[in-house]
């Protein structure tokens, strides 16, 4: 930066007087240049340049949003900008595309760096890659090239083993893995043709298009259901079985409550206590009590199975419920996070069986208000196991034991219900699939699972307790510090997706306020209400949760968004969740008045239970989309109605009203126009005649192919 061009007054300051837009570029840029790591708003860049006059400072502002549409800066939120480094290194994970090309989703850059499929250099889906990022043109997207591919996603790949007189091969029909992988027939061990396979990658050498590898296990004929549950599973990592060892520990772990169990423990074996779960659950781990106190006023326990009293640290069963992190819910079955023996019989708080359990119990008055809690370990006996159906039954006026109790917790619940959605919380309650199936798998209907108030009932005793335990450690008392804790949180919706779904919304007459917390949420608890039982119901309730960031554990407090809680955690099933073992043990050791814990390793702990959860939710996706396939397939030819629920460059996603059943309606079947993607309007226009297909949209279309391999229905428009 020349220092001449500039003169300084008397007072020693910069004149800004006489500087041209061109020296001004300069400057700026030589500022950034020099603080390649920094960000920068007007403000301090006219301070470091000494700016002082109005129509100068202005300049900057209109120079500086200049710059960023050039790409030479980044604006990382609103008025502030960072240099964009031109050539360089970053660290990021591959999502590749339909077509093989990918793109690095980094934190270190702002926008996604799209990597032709010949720059990817054998790096599949998922995995953590470094890349070599591209000198940035104008207007275009970042590009690169992978360079060291540092973790792989999947060891393992799921696939159907061809065999030839010389060699075989695995084709996956994944996005996770676009190649063949060619298997020497001395490493097929015992694969007949056409099995579907479990092979792992032994070498990729550099020049060769397709890894080698070998077959590990054998999972059954295509079509079979244990084969594909079994698929699915191991597609995404997951387990479906316990190794012996870990059994036998498990059955070796005593269930008998010693009498010095029962003295540290606060009884509630005498006060009316039942379970309210699914019809199908086997593992209950969740309790309520209820009992009138003298005063007039409620006593209400939140008891959970006490896992952590049978799941002790460094032993085999431990280890195993870490790595699993959570229990997987598959479309026909529950995949434990540990052995049955815990999960069913000695954690489960099974009817008339006395249990140990870790507590919140509240003292509510009539409209709910919570006067006093407690929370500690206790000893409880549930006197009754309700399902769902059979508590709503009695909420709707039916008759049944504990009747009074039932409807003075479902009073007690809509009142805080009602609190919560006041201040500010979101009701996202999403159509949920089920299926009817038979004993070998088979689909014979779908429903959708309703969401009554004996579910609310029980969901806002569950939201209760964990956001008073989640306060009683993170709610600190002013000088103290903050103990290192578990939370489950939820970030603010990013402003530009918001703006979007709010654009989108608008078309079909519907409008939120984005603007301001209470705004936000309060509009878009109206949207909800408004799309009750329309058409487009379901698209806008995916668009809207799209929108919103995703919860994840973390010791990092930011607080629960769409819940409206400043703190959050998961305490209440600790059968199926490691975090909560994670809370209940931090919970004991700080309450015996234990030092703050690492945080660095419980941060590390907590990602991982973030990645098995989300592992677990595309597995139980997939499952549901596969039996939905299977469905579908005997409807090959028939017509339904539904509505396009997503817009891509290579088609359409329609979505039958009937059943939310999912296919695509590929581009090329739209043979009346040459048709292009418009992103921004969630669209495909035709060039010629402007026909628009826009997402919402209602379709007729026509089922063309079941293709179960792939998990894919393909339609055709009617």
């Amino acid at each position: 930066m020349s220092k001449g061009k500039i003169k300084k007054s008397k007072k020693g300051k910069k004149k800004s007087a006489g500087l041209n837009k061109k020296q001004l570029i300069n400057m700026i840029m030589g500022l950034f240049a020099n603080n390649p790591n920094k960000t920068f708003n007007y403000k301090q860049i006219s301070k470091q340049i000494n700016i002082t006059d109005l129509a100068t400072r202005n300049l900057i502002t209109t120079i500086l949003y200049e710059l960023r549409d050039y790409g030479s800066l980044v604006e990382t939120s609103r008025g502030k900008f960072k240099l964009v480094q031109q050539g360089g290194y970053v660290t990021g994970t591959v999502e590749l595309t339909m077509r093989g090309a990918g793109y690095i989703i980094s934190e270190e850059t702002e926008e996604d760096i799209f990597v032709t499929q010949s720059n990817l250099n054998h790096a599949l889906n998922g995995d953590t890659v470094k890349v070599y990022l591209y000198a940035k043109k104008r207007g275009k997207q970042p590009e690169g090239e992978v360079v060291e591919i540092l973790h792989r996603a999947n060891e393992t790949i799921v696939g159907v083993i061809e065999i030839s007189k010389t060699f075989a091969f695995v084709a996956a029909n994944t996005k996770q893995m676009p190649y063949d992988i060619f298997i020497p027939l001395g490493k097929i061990n015992g694969a007949n043709n056409g099995d579907k396979v479990i092979v792992k990658i032994t070498e990729w050498p550099e020049k060769y298009r397709n890894p080698f590898g070998e077959i590990i296990q054998v999972l059954g004929k295509p079509g079979d259901n244990e084969t594909e549950m079994h698929a699915i599973l191991a597609e995404f990592d997951l387990p479906y079985d316990f190794d012996k060892k870990v059994e036998e520990a498990a059955n070796k772990i005593p269930d008998k409550i010693t009498d010095k169990d029962y003295k540290e423990r606060r009884d509630f074996r005498d006060i009316p206590t039942f379970t309210i779960d699914p019809a199908d659950a086997k593992d209950f781990d969740d309790a309520l009590s209820i009992q009138k106190l003298g005063n007039g006023n409620w006593q209400v326990g939140v008891h959970i199975a006490d896992v952590t009293h049978y799941v002790t640290p460094d032993t085999i069963v431990e280890h195993e419920a870490y790595e699993r992190a959570t229990s997987v819910y598959l479309v026909d079955r529950v995949v434990p996070m540990i052995p049955e023996k815990l999960s069913n019989e000695i954690c489960s708080l099974r009817p008339d069986e006395e249990k140990l359990c870790y507590s919140a119990v509240f003292e509510l008055d009539n409209n709910g208000d919570v006067l006093d809690q407690w929370i500690g370990r206790t000893v409880i006996k549930s006197d009754k196991r309700f399902d769902y159906e059979q508590a709503q039954a009695i909420i709707e006026g039916g008759e049944g034991d504990f009747k009074e109790e039932l409807l003075l917790l479902n009073d007690l619940a809509q009142k805080i219900r009602a609190r919560r959605f006041k201040n500010g919380a979101i009701s996202f309650e999403r159509v949920e699939v089920k299926f009817n199936i038979d004993e070998k798998g088979k689909p014979l209907g779908v429903f959708f699972k309703e969401h009554k108030e004996s579910n609310q009932l029980i969901e806002e005793f569950m939201l209760l307790a964990n956001k008073r335990v989640a306060e009683f450690i993170g709610l600190t008392k002013k000088g103290q510090p903050k103990k290192t804790f578990v939370y489950r949180i939820h970030e603010k919706p990013d402003p530009e997706k918001l703006e979007k779904f709010a654009k989108f919304i608008h078309r079909f007459g519907y409008s939120i306020n984005t603007t301001g917390q209470k705004n936000i949420t309060t509009s878009i608890n109206n949207l909800l209400d408004e799309v009750q039982g329309k058409k487009e119901q379901n698209v806008i309730e995916t668009l809207a949760v799209r929108s919103m960031a995703k919860a994840v554990y973390s010791t990092k407090n930011v607080g629960h968004y769409g819940l409206s809680f400043p703190y959050y955690t998961h305490f209440t099933s600790p059968i199926r969740r490691y975090p909560d073992m994670m809370v209940h043990r931090l919970l004991t050791e700080y309450m015996d008045g234990a030092k703050s814990k690492n945080k660095n390793k419980y941060e590390e702990m907590c990602k991982h239970a973030s990645d098995m959860e989300r592992k677990a939710a595309e597995a139980e996706r997939a499952s549901i989309k596969y039996k939905q396939v299977e469905f579908m397939k005997d409807h090959i030819g028939e017509e339904f109605d539904g509505i396009i629920s997503g817009v891509t460059e290579w088609g359409l996603y329609v979505e039958l009203n009937e059943s939310k059943c999912e296919g695509l309606v590929h581009i090329r079947e739209l043979d009346d126009d040459y048709y292009f993607f418009d992103e921004d309007n969630y669209s495909i226009i035709g060039k010629r005649n402007k026909k628009t297909y826009q997402l919402g949209d209602p379709v007729t279309i026509r089922i063309v192919r079941a293709d179960l391999e792939k998990k894919q229905l393909d339609y055709t428009l009617a």
